[in-house]
């Protein structure tokens, strides 16, 4: 029987989250920031010009995305984690530095581009590393710190931001230190994390399944006796290398006949995870909570309450993982997000403002991160077999991110157009839709080794 170090495993683990918590603060820090640097900027008026403030760095995170797979394939998992480290303080000093608005977004273009590799790599290599039987719970770990990542962004902003009192007019705003200073340590507080990272990543090890993948494997046998000892190093080694006779496979065989199939359910999953609507009452808090009557400076304490929530209910996404599965997490997921959105929506309709309002929102968070928000992660890292896996993750993450790009792009324009209930209506629609093929199409990973996998869903 294989004993684990748990203390080692749970550390690279934790170290390569770092990833996630850096993706979550850059993700979410826009938010608090934005009535601020848009008052500064000069386009509070410009719904086209906010909605590419807030979207840009997604085009970042496709390229990011992109580059990733390729570049891990070919330099291993451990040198891009610490590449999107260097990235992060790169792009967090330059957003809060930048007096023009170009250069704000070109800065905001290269954070994108660390959340893209992060977002791939992060999961990836905490599946690659863990244990069977923890695997789910490890990979979640990832999602842990992304929503703790969101928090501290929420709760910084909560405390940078000088009260505003209400009634203030927007010229009055733009002589506060809120529009003049307060948004950049919004962004430049990012550094200190990014810069903790970049130290951590020496202090891990290199994926051992990339080490066996390309041939080395007395090194894969040493992380892998790390872990758990010499019989399970040699068996994973021996999996590994049964699994197929392999050099790292491109596009052409993860677009070939037997790979289709798993790469289009990869691809679903990735795109519902942000069409499911939950993504934009982080970036558009201040609108949604606008709507429902709230001046800004109780936004700001509402922001916070949803993501404490968030982290609440992504430990219960930890402990559940490996005892409820994946499948029916994702189910419960989509089916209950489009019941409160339906309920949200009808909120709206008939002008329902207060505290129903902030116990909706907070119920769509708690929903989306015990579910869909740490399962798509999860499923994402355990769906493709060694040999595509990283292009897969790579293709998976650029469709999640062009998917986060029009959800978010599109959010003002369907409010002018739809309203917010109509919004909300139509989120919801889109959640039924996806219970409704994870229903039918969704297969069950949890308890299985990465080749088992491999065996059940490619078909040959």
């Amino acid at each position: 029987m294989n004993r684990y170090n748990y203390r080692l495993v749970y550390f690279i683990c934790m170290v390569s989250a770092l990833g996630g918590l850096l993706f979550g603060y850059d993700w979410v820090v826009i938010g608090g920031a934005k009535p601020f640097y848009e008052l500064y900027f000069g386009i509070s008026d410009n719904p086209a010009m906010q909605g590419w403030a807030m979207s840009s760095a997604i085009l970042g995170c496709l390229a990011g995305a992109v580059s990733a797979g390729m570049l891990a394939d070919r330099y291993g998992r451990k040198p891009l984690l610490t590449l999107s480290a260097i990235i992060f303080f790169i792009s967090a000093v330059a957003t809060g530095a930048f007096n023009d608005f170009s250069l704000f977004i070109i800065a905001r273009l290269v954070g994108g581009i660390a959340i893209g590799i992060a977002s791939a790599l992060s999961p990836m290599y905490i599946a690659e590393a863990a244990p069977t039987h923890v695997r789910g719970k490890l990979v979640t770990l990832n999602q842990m710190t992304i929503v703790f990542g969101i928090l501290g962004a929420q709760i910084v902003n909560m405390l940078l931001a000088d009260p505003i009192p209400d009634g203030m007019t927007s010229q009055e705003m733009m002589t506060t230190w809120n529009v003049q200073s307060g948004w950049r340590w919004m962004f430049w507080a990012e550094a200190f994390p990014s810069v903790l990272f970049v130290v951590l990543t020496f202090f891990i090890p290199e994926s051992p399944r990339w080490l066996t993948m390309v041939g080395r494997v007395e090194a894969a046998e040493i992380v892998y006796f790390k872990i758990g000892g010499k019989d399970y190093a040699k068996e994973a080694v021996v999996a590994i290398q049964n699994a197929e006779k392999r050099g790292n496979a491109g596009l052409s065989t993860l677009f070939s006949r037997p790979y289709v199939p798993v790469l289009v359910l990869g691809v679903i999953i990735a795109v519902f995870q942000q069409w499911c609507g939950t993504n934009v009452i982080f970036n558009y808090a201040q609108e949604i909570f606008a709507s429902a009557g709230y001046p800004l400076g109780d936004m700001l304490f509402n922001i916070v309450v949803t993501g404490i929530a968030n982290v609440v209910f992504t430990f219960v996404a930890i402990f559940t993982v490996e005892k409820l599965g994946r499948r029916k997490l994702m189910l419960m997921g989509a089916l209950g997000l489009a019941l409160i959105y339906m309920i949200l929506g009808t909120c709206y309709y008939f002008q329902v403002s207060g505290i129903l309002m902030v116990i909706c929102v907070v119920a769509a968070i708690a929903c989306y991160a015990m579910t869909l928000g740490p399962i798509t992660w999860v499923l994402l890292a355990e769906l493709f077999p060694d040999k595509v896996r990283a292009i897969a993750m790579a293709v998976c993450t650029f469709a999640l991110w062009t998917g986060c790009f029009t959800l978010t792009y599109s959010f003002p324009i369907l409010n002018s157009w739809l309203g917010s209930y109509g919004t909300f209506w139509l989120y919801a629609a889109i959640c039924l839709s996806g219970y409704i093929y994870f229903l039918k199409v969704l297969p069950e990973t949890k308890g299985k080794s990465l080749e088992e996998l491999e065996n059940e869903l490619i078909k040959k």
